[in-house]
């Protein structure tokens, strides 16, 4: 236990801006003094950190951190640029007593500091300014955002409750005093709109039309929309006079947590999916591994292909990757011949692999644009991914 914890704090705290200043990440000087200014260790009394080995089935480890627990280890991981898991499958740990945690699904998190400044300022916000922060999490980076431009206009939703109340006690003990609400972020909040700038620390499926209704003319919406193949794409959107938007897509292979509402349902045991099609196969025309590589490519392509087949879900076991479509009960087999090819066999109303083939076969012809050439445009007519080689891409309806 170090003699001087609050001590401690500020030295790391100043060594992580230095930090991320030497990246890049810090030309604002008010930003910096932000950086500076926020104590994160009080927005993350624990969290858990990934163990070194899997379990015997294969499952990430997940070691409980807290200041009792160690406390230079829990001192100098809020202090690292690095997204800390604070709850996994919606329940809250008990941080007096907690255990340790063999896979599941992260459901809250204080997320990396370079990405939580990266937002702000992809969003240009400045002093004047009223944001909407949608998913408080930890209350960090809305500590941040009161920091930088005032309580007053700073307001942050969360759907869970007990999340909310956490961040609560941690931002007024640190005497910053936003309008905070349990709120489901799909709708925004109403009662503080209308907003200069809105912000998602969550994803979703296309973009709510109440952000773009709770958004001054002229103002900027940021966030990230993924889909049931955990493809991921960064938007910055513009909304006009006429209630209509757009904007680019952005760079940079960045994920968060599905919005709760949006995330993808259970579809079962893909075995008994797959015991329902076609035995004959046909050759296929593109690899799986097209969208399954760990590659900046194969994720953009993932969201793409989102586009055509918005309500698969993918799952590898074994050799074989199964598509399964709970909306239309479409299902789909693949397996690979190690070559570029293999096979796969399709049932249901729709052909699944064939319509990802197709977007496959246009990002080829296109010569495989990356994000940044990527437009998304908001109106009556619903929403749609644009580009000048390529067909008009659509998102599912919100």
């Amino acid at each position: 236990m170090p003699v001087a914890p609050e001590t401690d704090a500020v030295r790391l705290r100043g060594a992580m801006a230095e930090d991320l200043a030497a990246r890049g990440l810090l030309d604002d000087p008010a930003w910096r003094a932000a950086v500076q200014a926020v104590p994160r260790h009080r927005f993350v009394p624990g969290f858990y950190l990934p163990g070194g080995e899997p379990d015997g089935r294969g499952l990430t480890v997940w070691q409980p951190v807290t200041a009792a627990l160690d406390h230079g280890r829990w001192l100098a991981a809020a202090y690292s640029d690095t997204t800390l898991i604070t709850q996994f499958d919606g329940d809250e740990p008990d941080w007096k007593d907690p255990a340790e945690r063999h896979g599941g699904a992260p459901t809250s998190s204080s997320t990396l500091p370079s990405l939580v400044l990266r937002m702000w300022a992809d969003v240009e916000v400045r002093e004047g300014h009223t944001v909407l922060e949608i998913g408080t999490g930890t209350g960090y980076s809305t500590a941040l955002a009161c920091e930088r431009l005032g309580s007053g206009g700073v307001t942050s939703i969360e759907v869970d409750a007990r999340r909310l109340e956490q961040a609560a006690g941690a931002l007024h003990a640190c005497g910053y005093t936003p309008t905070l609400a349990v709120a489901d972020g799909l709708y925004g909040y109403w009662p503080e709109a209308p907003f200069d700038r809105i912000v998602a620390a969550c994803s979703f499926r296309a973009v709510p039309p109440a952000l773009v209704a709770q958004t001054r003319p002229g103002g900027k919406i940021l966030l990230t929309l993924s889909g049931w193949l955990y493809g991921y794409a960064r938007v910055l959107l513009t909304v006009a006079e006429d209630g209509t938007a757009e904007g680019r897509l952005l760079g940079g292979t960045v994920s968060f947590m599905s919005a709760r509402t949006h995330a993808a349902p259970a579809f079962g045991n893909p075995a008994h999916w797959a015991a329902e099609l076609p035995e004959r196969p046909r050759t296929a025309r593109h690899d799986p591994e097209r969208i399954t590589a760990a590659t900046e490519e194969a994720f953009h392509l993932r969201f793409l292909v989102q586009s055509a087949v918005p309500d698969v879900q993918m799952v590898a076991v074994g050799d074989v990757v199964h598509l399964v479509d709970v909306v239309s009960g479409s299902a789909a087999a693949l397996t690979t011949d190690g070559d570029g090819g293999g096979k796969v066999r399709e049932g249901g109303p729709v052909r699944l692999w064939e319509r990802v083939e197709r977007v496959l076969d246009a990002y080829d012809e296109a010569g495989r644009p990356g994000p940044e050439t990527f437009t998304l445009c908001v109106d009556e007519g619903g929403q749609h991914l644009r580009h000048p080689r390529l067909p008009c891409l659509p998102l599912p309806s919100p």
